[in-house]
C-alpha cells in the first residue's frame, strides 16, 4: 500500500501537495490517450499527412539514392507545408526553421588579435521554437473557427433529417445516419402525403464533405418541391434530375430510392436509381432485391426511369442503405460486402432488431477503422 505521507496535525505536506497537482495536471493532459491512437498517429495517420501535403509536389522526380532520397523528401515536405501557408506565415515559417538551422553553429570572431567564440544556439533555438509554436497557434485558430463553422452546418443538415421515427399504424420503423466527415451527403426521410401514404426516401450525393453536403441540401429543397408538384415516383425523380443537372458538373450526382407506401395495403411504387438495391425479406425467410439499375441522376439531362411495384405484406422486412454500408473497409482493406447484409437479413428479428444487428456487425467488422463514407441504414417491417 503507498500513501502520502502528511504532517502530524493531519494536512499533507506542501511536497505531497505539489505532487497530487502535477499527477493531477499529468492525467487531465493525458486524458483519452491510448496506444491505439499513438499508433494510428505514426502509422496512418503520417502516411495520409505526407499524402495531403505532397500532393501538388512532383513526386516522380524522386531519387533511387536512400540519402537523395531523404533529402528530396524534406525538401517536398518543406514545400507542401509553405506553400499551404499564407505568405505571410510562409515567411515566418521559413525564418523558423532557418533560426533553427543557424542554432546548429557557433560563430568565430577575432576582436583585437583574440579569437572569440559567441555561442548564439540558444537565442536562435528559442527564437525558432517560438516562432513555430506562434505559428501553431495562428494555424489552429483557423481549424476552430473553421470547425465552429462546420458545426453550425452539420446542425443545419440534421435538422434536414428526421428526428424520429414516423408513427406508421401496423409498421415499425429504425433508422441511422454516420457520416464520415463533419457534413454528410447522405439523405434520408419520411414524407407523410396526402391520403395517408407515406413517402420513403434514401439518397446519397457523390462526394464528401462539404461538397456533398451542399449537394444534398439542393436535393432535398428539390425533392420536397416535387413531392408538392407530382408525388409518384417516376416524376419525383425525372424533376430532381433535372434540378441537379443544371445545378452542378459531371462530379456533381445522386443516387436515389424513393417510395410510395399505402399503409393499410402494403403496395408502394418505387424508382431506384444507381442507388444500392433494397432488400426486401419475406415472412418466410426468402429476400428479394428491388431495383434493375440505372444512372444516378444529375449525370445526364435525360434518363430512363421507371416506376415499379412491390408489396410489404405481414410479417415482410424492407432494408434499405447506402452503399458506405457495404463499402466500410477494416483494419486489412476488407469491405463489409454486400453478402453480410443479406446474411444478418435472413436471421429473424423486427426492424429494431435487424438495424442494430447491423451496426453491431459493422463496427466488429471496422472496428477502430473510421469510415470512409457515410452509411445509412433504415429499416421498415410490417407487423
Amino acid at each position: 500500500m503507498i500513501g502520502w505521507s502528511t504532517p502530524a496535525g493531519g494536512a499533507p505536506s506542501g511536497r505531497a501537495h505539489g505532487t497530487g497537482r502535477l499527477k493531477s495536471f499529468f492525467a487531465d493532459f493525458t486524458e483519452g490517450f491510448t496506444t491505439d491512437e499513438l499508433r494510428r498517429l505514426v502509422g496512418r495517420d503520417a502516411r495520409q499527412a505526407y499524402r495531403v501535403i505532397t500532393r501538388e509536389q512532383d513526386l516522380a522526380a524522386e531519387p533511387r539514392g536512400r540519402l537523395r532520397r531523404l533529402f528530396f523528401r524534406a525538401k517536398i515536405v518543406f514545400l507542401g507545408l509553405s506553400y499551404k501557408l499564407t505568405p505571410a506565415r510562409r515567411v515566418l515559417f521559413g525564418v523558423a526553421i532557418l533560426a533553427a538551422v543557424l542554432g546548429l553553429f557557433r560563430f568565430n570572431a577575432t576582436v583585437e588579435s583574440q579569437r572569440i567564440t559567441v555561442d548564439f544556439s540558444p537565442f536562435w533555438f528559442l527564437f525558432s521554437v517560438s516562432s513555430l509554436v506562434f505559428l501553431l497557434a495562428l494555424e489552429l485558430v483557423d481549424r476552430v473557427l473553421v470547425r465552429d463553422e462546420l458545426e453550425v452546418a452539420r446542425q443545419l443538415q440534421r435538422d434536414l433529417l428526421p428526428s424520429a421515427a414516423p408513427a406508421i399504424a401496423g409498421y415499425e420503423v429504425a433508422h441511422s445516419y454516420r457520416t464520415a466527415n463533419e457534413i454528410g451527403g447522405d439523405y434520408y426521410d419520411f414524407l407523410e402525403m396526402p391520403g395517408g401514404k407515406v413517402a420513403l426516401v434514401v439518397a446519397d450525393a457523390s462526394g464528401h464533405g462539404m461538397a456533398a453536403g451542399l449537394l444534398m441540401a439542393i436535393a432535398n429543397a428539390a425533392l420536397k418541391l416535387a413531392v408538392e408538384v407530382d408525388p409518384t415516383p417516376e416524376r419525383v425523380a425525372t424533376l430532381l434530375n433535372r434540378v441537379l443537372y443544371r445545378t452542378g458538373d459531371a462530379r456533381s450526382f445522386m443516387t436515389l430510392f424513393y417510395a410510395v407506401l399505402d399503409p393499410p395495403t402494403g403496395r408502394f411504387s418505387y424508382v431506384c436509381v444507381g442507388h444500392p438495391f433494397p432488400l426486401l425479406r419475406r415472412a418466410g425467410g426468402e429476400t428479394v432485391e428491388l431495383g434493375t439499375g440505372g444512372f444516378p441522376l444529375g449525370i445526364r439531362e435525360t434518363l430512363e426511369i421507371t416506376d415499379h411495384e412491390a408489396s410489404l405484406e405481414p410479417g415482410d422486412l424492407l432494408v434499405l442503405y447506402s452503399d458506405g454500408l457495404p463499402e466500410a473497409v477494416s483494419a486489412t482493406g476488407d469491405a463489409f460486402g454486400y453478402d453480410a447484409v443479406r446474411v444478418l437479413l435472413r436471421q429473424p428479428g423486427g426492424a429494431r432488431e435487424v438495424h442494430d444487428r447491423i451496426l453491431a456487425a459493422l463496427d466488429g467488422h471496422r472496428s477502430q477503422e473510421p469510415l470512409k463514407d457515410d452509411v445509412t441504414v433504415v429499416v421498415v417491417a410490417r407487423v
